[in-house]
């Protein structure tokens, strides 16, 4: 690059220049807003703006391994080394919601929207309306107790509806977040929240040619490295390295000079595109629906801890009385003795002195305000969440029931209409649960309130107060409070789910009255009343888990391995693909040479750029030169390979001498940002220096490349003869006056760029001379 700086306008504004506390090891611009986020090496996940004004600090407790935006920046997904996919808010960092998708490290994210307008079969523009809000009030929140701990639930747990606008804002279009992990696992998430198909790379099948015949192969010990969907939802490329094995016979190809190297594979996920959507309206009732099965998993969490400690508040007053007849010599039990003072016998020592010196007025007051203010919290969580997300659960399914009798449309995304009507069923159970637990839990609070109150009365008479202020009690109601329900409990065995089955006992007229009125609606289950609201909850969720694992199996069947492209070979280590980092990107862009001819569709107007590092081994002929090298057309060429001719070029890029790729990202149309490093000498005590480029990739020197027999060597090497070495005396090159480290974070919309230093150091750029919008900071 030429000394004289001073000479021409500098390519890249330097606009800060911070320290950092913490090594930044993950970092990504917001795609909407001038926001920042990164991840420092002790997993603390910062987020930014552009004057390096920092918003907000969380720490999830685990090792992040991935991190990307939602595409309308509203939200950021976070994958964790446990396989746990974390959606935060933007706002204030929040936990919106925790999945587990994965059971190994997702180790890498991308987040898609569908760009173009829905259209019908008339292409006409169309959108799908949920009319869920003409018959019902906003949705439930989770409810909230004292003590709840954030984060136990997986929901936000304050009365904020960050929640809410995730989902509502998340349903205006139809998107996509990929996740792949170590184990080879491909996940796919419409909203980010609802999981529509999985795919494991050592279980794809693709067809190559070996010694002129048509032959299968698959990858075996294969590591992920990359994953990127195409703008128009039909491709998905994942850059991988493993062993590429013959199906058939059980050998590995001996590509080069072994059968282990990175591989670009073409996975087809044109169903995405083709019912997208049926997809999005499948995926937003269902989504919701698992938001509302939460709402009502907490709140039978929620009423269940607050009756049991109502409970053992009252079990632990009572509970002196058997001691205090036992210490007296007694043959009785406390209902008896309860009994004979209700029945105007003389009081028995054990019982005056419980009710006058260990219960007194004050406890029963105290006992009775704690049961009866369990039981009025009790019916209002009913009321205000549990009941109303059930309506709405029910409402939804009955939607759902109608998309699964349209056959023609939604029986290829797998919307099983048998499946759908049980999980119907089973909603409409579980509001005929909540219906009767309010009635069991009105008279039982209104049993309690009784008892106390005549326990009140008793006092004041045995102290020889009486008083008129006394609220009356029912005598009748008494004898069956200490019949039923004094070492009974209808209400907690309605709440929780015991280890024994606890079957509720009804009457055989009832049973076969129940029977008849089932029989008559036209529904299956005639032993609902038998079980409890807990019970009947379970076998709701079970037969929605049921039921939406259809799709979910439907639609991962349907993504198929398209196309193989061996890039280069790789030492053929143990660990050497899990340890091995090779800065590479992926992404989509419009082409436009293409985009003008109307026979094209819209799926056929987006080509890839493929860029990565060739390490050393791969090209050691060329001596004393890093290459990076540039691929394109290879989706594109998988469609086309049917005519007989291909489109798949790439080219292979020099870096100077004495310089090391560090990390390149492609940015807005069709240009490559690399971030060079200068070698030093490992005894100088230099910090050495950077270097950033900005290269135009539609004007680089690309080169046919030949796909016949691919599987029988590495194609790449045919550009070991046609190398162009990078001069960094170009006008979109300059020096950084640091040692740089990955990772590159560039902003494609904002045109600014973030570099990291070795001595923990933060360094933003403005790419654009032009970007007047990326000074004005939001």
């Amino acid at each position: 690059m030429d000394t004289d700086e001073s000479s021409r306008v500098l390519p890249f504004q330097l606009q800060f220049d911070k320290p950092l506390a913490s090594q930044i090891k993950i970092a990504e611009w917001n795609p909407e807003k001038d926001l920042l986020a990164m991840v420092t090496d002790d997993s603390k996940i910062l987020l930014h703006r552009f004057n390096w004004q920092r918003l907000w600090t969380i720490t999830p407790g685990r090792c992040i391994t991935s991190l990307c935006w939602r595409p309308d920046g509203k939200a950021i997904a976070v994958g964790l080394d446990d396989g746990t996919l974390s959606l935060h808010d933007v706002e204030n960092g929040k936990l919106l919601r925790s999945l587990k998708s994965h059971c190994a490290a997702i180790i890498c994210l991308d987040w898609v929207e569908d760009s173009h307008l829905i259209t019908d079969d008339s292409c006409h523009s169309s959108k799908y309306e949920d009319r869920t809000s003409r018959f019902f009030p906003p949705a439930p929140r989770v409810p909230r107790m004292p003590g709840l701990v954030s984060g136990d639930d997986g929901f936000m747990d304050d009365g904020e509806d960050s929640f809410q606008d995730l989902s509502n804002s998340s349903h205006q279009r139809f998107n996509i977040l990929c996740s792949g992990d170590k184990d080879g696992n491909i996940c796919f998430s419409i909203f980010g929240i609802f999981l529509i198909g999985k795919v494991n790379i050592h279980n794809l099948t693709f067809p190559t040619s070996r010694d002129g015949a048509e032959t299968t192969s698959r990858l075996m010990n294969a590591s992920i490295h990359k994953v990127a969907l195409s703008k128009d939802l039909c491709r998905l490329i994942v850059m991988c390295s493993g062993d590429l094995v013959d199906d058939d016979l059980g050998t590995i190809h001996k590509t080069g000079h072994n059968g282990h190297g990175l591989h670009c594979l073409a996975l087809n996920t044109a169903i995405f595109w083709n019912r997208r959507n049926e997809l999005h309206q499948v995926a937003q009732q269902a989504s919701n629906i698992e938001d509302l099965t939460e709402v009502i998993r907490i709140s039978l969490s929620v009423m269940s801890r607050q009756w049991s400690d109502a409970m053992h508040t009252f079990h632990e007053k009572f509970s002196s009385l058997s001691t205090l007849i036992i210490n007296h010599g007694l043959d009785s039990s406390p209902q008896e003795e309860f009994l004979s003072l209700l029945g105007g016998a003389r009081t028995s020592p054990p019982i005056h002195q419980f009710l006058v010196n260990t219960l007194g007025e004050v406890g029963v007051k105290r006992i009775s305000k704690v049961l009866c203010g369990a039981g009025k919290e009790l019916q209002r969580i009913v009321l205000d969440h549990l009941q109303p997300a059930a309506e709405v659960i029910g409402f939804r399914m009955g939607e759902l029931r109608g998309l699964s009798r349209w056959r023609a449309r939604y029986h290829s995304i797998g919307l099983d209409e048998s499946l759908i009507n049980h999980a119907t069923e089973k909603a409409g159970m579980l509001l005929v649960q909540v219906e009767r637990f309010m009635r069991v839990l009105s008279s039982v609070v209104q049993q309690y309130s009784n008892f106390f109150n005549w326990l009140l009365k008793c006092i004041k008479l045995l102290m020889s107060e009486p008083s008129d202020q006394l609220l009356p009690y029912n005598s009748e109601l008494v004898i069956i409070f200490l019949k039923f329900l004094y070492e009974q409990d209808p209400v907690k065995q309605l709440l929780e789910l015991t280890e024994t089955d606890y079957d509720v006992e009804i009457d055989l007229e009832t049973m076969e009255r129940v029977r008849e009125l089932v029989q008559f609606g036209g529904f299956s289950d005639t032993e609902y009343l038998r079980r409890t609201l807990a019970k009947e909850f379970q076998q709701m969720e079970l037969s929605f888990k049921e039921a939406f694992q259809m799709p979910f199996t439907t639609i991962s069947r349907k993504i198929l391995c398209e196309d193989l492209l061996p890039l280069f070979p790789l030492p053929s280590l143990p660990t050497a693909s899990s340890s091995l980092r090779i800065p590479t990107s992926v992404s989509y862009y419009e082409d436009s040479s293409r985009a003008s001819s109307s026979h094209f569709t819209s799926q056929n107007q987006v080509i890839d750029y493929v860029s990565f590092q060739v390490p050393n081994e791969s090209f050691s002929d060329i001596v004393n030169c890093i290459c990076i090298c540039i691929v394109r057309g290879f989706m594109h060429d998988s469609l086309c390979l049917k005519k007989g001719y291909s489109s798949l070029e790439a080219v292979l890029l020099g870096v100077p001498v004495d310089y090391q790729c560090v990390d390149l990202s492609l940015y807005k149309d069709t240009q490559i940002v690399l971030l060079l490093n200068k070698a030093t000498d490992a005894t100088s005590e230099s910090v050495g220096d950077g270097c950033m480029m900005i290269l135009q990739a539609c004007d680089l020197p690309y080169v046919s490349i030949s796909r016949s027999s691919y599987a029988d060597g590495w194609r790449l090497q045919e550009l070991k003869d046609s190398v162009a070495y990078l001069h960094l005396g170009d006008e979109k090159a300059r020096t950084i006056p640091h040692s740089v480290i990955a990772p590159l974070a560039v902003s494609a919309s904002r045109g600014v760029a973030c570099v990291f230093a070795e001595r923990k150091r933060a360094l933003v750029y403005i790419l654009e001379e032009d970007e007047d919008e990326a000074s004005d900071a939001e």
